[in-house]
């Protein structure tokens, strides 16, 4: 049987010879080339079963120069690999309709076995669109946000389920945005609902809609979520907080393709890309009797971990220089961040994920007097930023506050609830609101934070008029 023929188009002569040894080890031929110009004279010999291609080659660009490739041999197999280790490559890369992508460097061992399912039965490709890089949602060029990408890559042309996994402030919602503006739904609504923001009791009808007259309060007939999103993707954010009796029907939903309204008879048939996301361990719910385990399983079709950003450090100063252009772009004055500050801010250890270095760009870029924000400014902020979580309580700083509470109560002459509980009111809604807002409006984590039942928190939230969806 003849050999298997790779054509190998790489300008990095010790790239080129890696390869080459490992393909060549496997039994395969193996000719390589460094331009687009020597790549496509020797394809027009119609004899390689595969090409790989790097994507900077010299002045030419290995992707760009791929749509011609795919006319003359559309069943022709491409792996891409490279050094532009950015989501708008790995995008690119699949939307020619290239096997696989891998950014350097790559594990040797991976990509052979990747040739060598490339070269079994295969099908034809997509054509391409160029993307601009500031255009996406996604920002580092990290090893684990490289994975990320791959994996957002495989996902644009099905409708497979996601889970995204993450700590909060880790950018789940915009790995959502980028799968569907990116996708082949991105002409559809992204309709984005948090599962922790929602009363239990309205959560079927805000998920699933309802009819004139289902329940108390239902003065007209109004679509749900899942309405909203027809054609397009919906995003279940905090996934992990929905209650059982929702969960029971968004498995049935999710299975049979269809939904009824609050109070409706008929059926709406679904066509919806279902992304959900959580910070919670899944295993600890599901143990514990709040997941069920069928819908996890529905859902978890396809994971993706986002890294919290102390796992890549390396993207701290792309990120923040992306935020300083965003402020620029909002109308806020530019600024810049000196070596050392950018060496600060690498190493910190940014409990708040990307989130928390957004608003921390933002507030230096609205306090800060000077244009280069230098290590001692950034230490300022961050030393500020301490003192508010530690919101001046503990120390000698704690009793100050309860002789004040209480000092401001026995001058008052009113009548009525006992000193304790006038100064614990006092003291409870700031309390709620700060434990709220570490919780990230999260109130399963609020609650567990205060050691108190879900439902007794809702019931003082009420009784404050706190807004949860306000502490995100």
């Amino acid at each position: 049987m003849d050999k298997q023929t790779v054509l190998l188009v790489e300008d990095d002569p010790s790239v080129s010879h890696i390869i080459s040894t490992a393909l060549k080890a496997e039994g395969m031929a193996v000719d390589s080339c460094k331009s687009v110009e020597d790549r496509d004279a020797l394809l027009a010999s119609g004899k390689y079963d595969l090409l790989i291609t790097d994507v900077g080659l010299g002045e030419d660009d290995g992707i760009a120069t791929l749509d011609a490739v795919k006319v003359r041999d559309p069943s022709l197999p491409i792996i891409v690999i490279s050094a532009q280790n950015t989501l708008n490559t790995a995008v690119r890369a699949s939307e020619t309709g290239a096997f696989e992508y891998f950014p350097k460097p790559f594990d040797l061992d991976e990509l052979v076995e990747v040739v060598q399912q490339a070269m079994k039965p295969r099908s034809a490709g997509l054509s391409t669109e160029n993307l601009e890089e500031d255009n996406l949602p996604l920002v580092g060029r990290s090893p684990a946000m490289q994975e990320v990408y791959r994996m957002i890559a495989r996902l644009l042309r099905n409708d497979l389920s996601v889970l995204i996994l993450g700590e909060s402030g880790t950018g789940k919602e915009l790995v959502a945005e980028a799968i569907h503006t990116l996708g082949h739904r991105k002409a559809g609504p992204f309709i984005a609902v948090n599962m922790a923001a929602i009363p239990t009791d309205l959560i079927e009808a805000e998920l699933f809609g309802h009819e004139k007259g289902a329940f108390t309060g239902a003065v007209s007939s109004a679509a749900g979520k899942f309405e909203q999103a027809q054609g397009g993707t919906l995003f279940l954010d905090e996934i992990g907080d929905m209650p059982m009796h929702a969960q029971t029907r968004l498995l049935r939903a999710l299975q049979s393709g269809e939904i009824n309204r609050v109070g409706g008879k008929g059926l709406i048939k679904l066509d919806v890309r279902i992304i959900a996301a959580t910070n919670q361990d899944f295993v600890n719910l599901i143990e514990e009797g709040k997941f069920r385990e069928d819908l996890y399983y529905r859902i978890n079709v396809v994971p993706i971990e986002l890294p919290p950003l102390r796992d890549r450090a390396s993207d701290v100063p792309a990120l923040a220089n992306h935020f300083l252009n965003l402020a620029v772009s909002e109308g806020l004055p530019k600024k810049a961040v000196t070596t050392d500050g950018m060496e600060l801010l690498s190493r910190h250890s940014w409990r708040g994920n990307v989130r928390e270095l957004k608003n921390l760009i933002y507030r230096l870029v609205v306090t800060a007097r000077e244009e280069e924000l230098s290590e001692a400014a950034i230490r300022q902020i961050l030393q500020a930023e301490h003192n508010e979580e530690q919101g001046q309580i503990s120390g000698s700083g704690f009793p100050d506050i309860v002789k004040s509470i209480i000092g401001d109560l026995m001058s008052d002459k009113g009548q009525g609830h006992s000193l304790y509980v006038r100064a614990l009111e006092k003291f409870e809604r700031p309390m709620l609101e700060e434990v709220l807002r570490k919780a990230n409006g999260n109130q399963i984590k609020a609650a567990t934070m205060l050691g108190i039942n879900r439902n007794t928190l809702r019931k003082k939230l009420t009784e404050y008029d706190i807004d949860p969806v306000r502490s995100r």
